[in-house]
């Protein structure tokens, strides 16, 4: 069966059960029968997880192609978690220069706490990874596409210089959401997803998952999850599976709206590039095209803005896309995000010609989005020529 059928039909549990969704179990509690359950493993306290949380944990085994799954109460918590249960003290990081800030954040401000080191590489420059590469090394993190740059690294290249050196690998795979991306089928070690984007979709609930087929991995990713007391409750649980049952259908509307506003803004005067890698011009699009499978509604631009005035009027003007935090839902998104990045000094970005802008599509109509851009950039202009 293809994937959205499999994501429909995965139900787990009670084989007699008569609801179409698995019932939320608000439940700190469990009541055992006798002495042996409450000492002899499996699910002895509500924290563990219930009905719903195992059928969201099959779901993204689905989804992910993995045969392990963890739920974690965000996807920032899912990087940590991810990461932790790999090093100890003593070792080293490796990081893609374009993941995620607040994971950059966690390896660069956290782990050295713990006694870990990071350092980041380009992520287009497995040449600059190897360089990068210290006998302490026991964990690359990558992100692809990039947070906020979109670049797309080659995978399958990293992976085999990982392996050789007998390094672990993490990916953090939200953009693809495991319907236009299986970095476990590509070799990675560990995927990871923030449920509260694509899978959730509704812009109403938190959630990470970490997935792996490894099952060396996937006990200390339970371990350290049971140490650490980290779950995720169930009425979080119950919106991220709900959310799987639409996902593919979902995520084929916002490719097509993404795709129709990009090759749109490719063709404005105002607009220097687009950084899209489902686009041709996008420098990695033919590693896309070779590990992807589609894309997803969330790419950038960069805004022929000279001062922070244009960038403004640029942003007020707009009716239907709102300024805001996260992206995956069903509403338009953008923002303007030169306030965050903190790259490398060899990376693209510093000597790019524009402001950088991120933009996410909706599920409105995309005639609707193109003409609330059109009168935006009808404000830019008009400001530009005062």
């Amino acid at each position: 069966m293809k994937l959205p059928t499999r994501l429909i039909h995965n139900r787990k549990g009670n084989p007699e059960r008569r609801t179409v969704n698995p019932p939320v179990e608000r439940a700190s509690t469990v009541l055992l029968p006798d002495r042996q359950s409450l000492y002899g493993g499996g699910t002895g306290y509500g924290r563990m997880g219930l009905s719903v949380h195992r059928e969201l944990e099959a779901a993204l085994c689905e989804l992910e192609g993995g045969e392990y799954a963890r739920l974690t109460p965000s996807g920032l918590s899912a990087c940590a978690v991810a990461i932790a249960a790999v090093v100890e003290a003593g070792d080293h990081v490796l990081l893609s220069d374009s993941v995620y800030g607040p994971t950059r954040r966690f390896c660069e401000k956290r782990l050295p706490t713990m006694g870990v080191s990071a350092a980041r590489f380009n992520p287009r420059d497995p040449e600059a990874l190897m360089a990068a590469l210290t006998p302490e090394t026991r964990l690359i993190v990558l992100e692809s596409p990039g947070s906020l740059t979109f670049e797309i690294s080659d995978t399958p290249a990293i992976v085999e210089i990982a392996r050789k050196a007998g390094i672990t690998t993490v990916m953090d795979n939200t953009w693809g959401a495991g319907v236009f991306h299986r970095p476990l089928d590509l070799g990675v070690d560990i995927s990871l997803q923030a449920l509260t984007k694509y899978v959730v979709g509704h812009a109403d609930a938190f959630g990470g998952a970490v997935v792996t087929n490894d099952k060396k991995h996937a006990a200390a990713i339970e371990a350290l999850t049971e140490d650490w007391g980290i779950s995720l409750g169930p009425d979080d649980a119950y919106a991220a599976l709900r959310g799987t049952r639409t996902l593919g259908t979902r995520l084929k509307a916002h490719e097509a709206s993404a795709l129709e506003i990009a090759n749109w803004l490719e063709k404005h005067d105002d607009v220097s590039l687009v950084i899209h890698p489902a686009l041709p011009n996008h420098p990695d699009h033919e590693i896309w095209k070779r590990d992807f499978s589609g894309s997803c509604g969330l790419f950038g631009f960069l805004l022929d803005a000279p001062e922070d005035g244009h960038v403004d009027a640029f942003l007020s003007a707009l009716k239907l896309f709102k300024m805001g935090f996260s992206w995956g839902g069903f509403e338009s998104l953008i923002i303007p995000c030169d306030e965050q990045l903190t790259r490398l000094p060899e990376d693209w970005t510093q000597a790019r010609q524009g402001r950088l802008v991120r933009l996410h599509a909706g599920l409105e109509d995309p005639a609707d989005l193109v003409a609330d851009l059109a009168h935006a950039f009808a404000v830019l202009h008009d400001v530009k020529n005062t």
